[in-house]
């Protein structure tokens, strides 16, 4: 294609090159440049690019049927990947509501609670506490769930307003507590603003089990999450799971609640459900949830695509591979080797201050001090110019503002389930080039190879 004006716009004129086509882990442009997708693209592709049997499934589809609206139809594609989702689930966890995307999966997850609870002669309840940072989706109503101030601040106006609590980040504590006690100790926070604003108002909760974008593969002390769990349950705030980024398998397990034996009210699902090859994402629950809405006229709510038979083709497809190839436990295995790898830089790079994350989602944070994990100076920009060393250099890395979008950076590495040991140390090879070439740019200390 020619260089011509383009009418397209998104966030930013930065520009970037036409994709030609991509082949497990990696994807090409035009021009023939290959690059590692060291991020699954916003943590979407867990099952890499151009699968072929996914692709025969899903053409398998199209020669059928492209489209039959909910109203009209069931269809063979929705049912069998509700019901291949229920078997995938935590117990209880059985009844299936299909969205297109992880925004909308977490609206209709709320909205869920919401009519839920009215059910219940609960009316009055109708906030959704969250945490800062986090985040949950940009349509106004997961936006306002969000704690990421570039992102929410232009809209607060249009906004509620929900209240949050602070996110375990105990990583930047500096107390005399043990993790487990810090953990205990932030979970302490929610059961505090529940009772600040009343617990007869408070709905939900809504937690990333491993943190996303907005905290960059956060990992809270594993005594933080059945405190939370008995938190809500004392005060019968309903529990939602934002599992957009983490579930299908990311974790190591198909959903990072199960790591700590958490089974959510409600479960809100997207990126790898689809990996890439179709729009689609689920809002899951109990029959204890559904029934009673359906008995009192049905789930107010809905979206045209939802059951889309194309998507759901693709995602029974998705699933499908992800259990016939083990890329469960591949993303277990593969996560342990990719976060020594990480934090085997540390030795080299001083101002790389936390590795975290758990299986292939996994980040890195910079520090101007680790004693003190005092963030780089904003005006280095290293959360961008990181990013652009490395896809120069033909890896794709994801990166955000790790405090709350004002300062900090922190770099996703989450790349397909798919990933070898030798593909791992191909991507690390890349990134030590570009930590190399941003260090020299920024003076930044680097320590000497062994």
């Amino acid at each position: 294609m020619t260089d011509q004006p383009s009418h397209l716009f998104y966030q930013s004129r930065n520009p970037r090159p036409f994709l030609d086509r991509g082949e497990g882990i990696y994807l090409f442009d035009q021009s023939g440049k290959r690059y590692i997708d060291g991020s699954s693209g916003a943590m979407v592709s867990n099952i890499g690019h151009s699968n072929p049997r996914v692709l025969a499934k899903m053409k398998a589809q199209m020669d059928k049927a492209t489209f039959g609206y909910r109203l009209h139809f069931r269809t063979e594609a929705s049912e069998n990947l509700a019901a291949k989702t229920a078997q995938m689930m935590p117990e209880g966890l059985d009844r299936v509501f299909f969205v297109s995307g992880g925004s909308e999966a977490v609206e209709s997850a709320v909205k869920l609670a919401r009519q839920y609870k009215i059910t219940q002669g609960e009316d009055s309840r109708w906030k959704v506490i969250s945490r800062f940072p986090s985040y949950h989706g940009c349509t106004l109503g997961a936006l306002d769930l969000t704690g990421y101030d570039p992102l929410t601040q232009p809209f607060a106006p249009m906004m509620r307003g929900m209240p949050k609590i602070p996110a375990p980040a105990t990583y930047l504590d500096r107390d005399n507590l043990t993790e487990h006690e810090r953990g205990l100790k932030y979970a302490e926070m929610l059961r505090d603003k529940i009772v600040a604003e009343g617990p007869d108002t408070v709905l939900a909760f809504i937690m990333e089990p491993v943190g996303g974008a907005s905290t960059g593969a956060l990992v809270a002390p594993d005594s933080y999450y059945g405190r939370i769990r008995e938190i809500c349950d004392e005060f019968g705030v309903l529990l939602i799971y934002d599992e957009v980024m983490t579930g299908v398998g990311r974790t190591g397990r198909f959903l990072a609640a199960e790591h700590w034996g958490i089974i959510p009210d409600i479960v809100a699902m997207s990126k790898g459900f689809g990996s890439g090859y179709a729009p689609l994402g689920a809002t899951v629950a109990g029959s204890r949830i559904v029934e009673p809405i359906l008995d009192a006229g049905g789930f107010q709510h809905g979206f045209t695509y939802a059951g889309n038979p194309m998507a759901c083709s693709a995602g029974l497809a998705v699933l499908e591979e992800i259990e016939s190839e083990g890329l469960v436990a591949n993303a277990a295995a593969m996560g342990d080797v990719l976060i020594a790898r990480m934090q085997g830089l540390m030795a080299r790079y001083p101002f790389i201050g936390d590795v975290r994350g758990k299986g292939l989602l996994t980040a890195f944070e910079f520090v101007s001090d680790r004693d003190t994990m005092e963030p780089l100076p904003v005006g280095l920009n290293a959360f961008s110019q990181l990013v652009e060393r490395a896809y120069e250099r033909g890896l794709i890395i994801y990166s955000r503002r790790t405090r709350g979008g004002a300062a900090g950076d922190h770099f996703l590495l989450a790349p397909p389930l798919i990933i070898t040991e030798a593909q791992i140390d191909e991507m690390m090879s890349i990134l030590t080039d570009s930590l190399d070439a941003f260090a020299a740019d920024a003076g930044l200390e680097v320590e000497p190879s062994a």
